[in-house]
């Protein structure tokens, strides 16, 4: 990924968290069938390696499955949030008009070796993993064992586990940084007013040093 210094976020538990708030990442290999990408919720265990543990499954009937077991190259993109820039929003089109669009973003790459994995208790414990990540807030939780036993077992035959030990990650935040502070504060000022847009608003104050 391309990385100008000003935009690099190294911190690990920065990188983690948002992995956790965007969960639906996309799955990258390079294999015998060449490149292939599918979207899938993943659950990040932080405290299974040094820089972390993914764990997703797909589908049987999945090719992409095989081609990670023969040894495909792996990699997890997570996109956190993002923006359209537009220059109406900086002080330097009102001062000099040498100002162009851009975009914002916020993104989490990570590369590790993978594994295949069909033992239906691990797979079994991984549904449950990320069931509980996003049903516990829920007032009345949905949980695996609500669903009848041999129904459960019987869908465990259908899907494949991958386990992803991350050994490099990556974080870019492309949030308004190489502004001057009055660009700054007119991004900032602009995402306030366009819905849906208070995360980048918010990562733009914290990264420009606004507040």
């Amino acid at each position: 990924m391309y990385q100008p210094p000003h935009f690099r976020e190294e911190d690990l538990g920065t990188q983690q968290a948002l992995i956790r708030a965007h969960p639906l990442g996309l799955l990258v290999t390079s294999g015998a069938s060449g490149l292939i990408a599918n979207p899938v919720p993943f659950h990040l265990d932080a405290a299974a390696s040094e820089k972390g543990v993914l764990r997703l499954h797909l589908a049987r009937a999945n090719g992409q499955w095989k081609d990670i077991r023969d040894g495909a190259s792996v990699l997890a993109v997570f996109q956190g949030a993002d923006s359209y820039v537009t220059p109406s929003w900086y002080a330097t089109k009102r001062e000099t008009g040498k100002v162009v669009p851009t975009w914002n973003y916020a993104i989490v790459q990570a590369r590790g070796p993978a594994r295949i994995i069909e033992d239906a208790d691990w797979l079994l414990a991984q549904i449950g993993a990320i069931t509980s990540q996003h049903e516990g807030n829920r007032p009345m939780p949905w949980s695996v064992e609500d669903a009848p036993e041999e129904f459960i077992r019987a869908q465990l035959k259908g899907i494949v586990g991958v386990e992803i030990e991350i050994a490099e990650i990556e974080g870019k935040w492309k949030v308004s940084q190489n502004r001057p502070v009055s660009d700054r504060e007119g991004v900032a000022a602009g995402l306030d007013q366009v819905p849906g847009q208070e995360d980048m608003a918010g990562l733009v104050r914290d990264y420009g040093k606004l507040r």
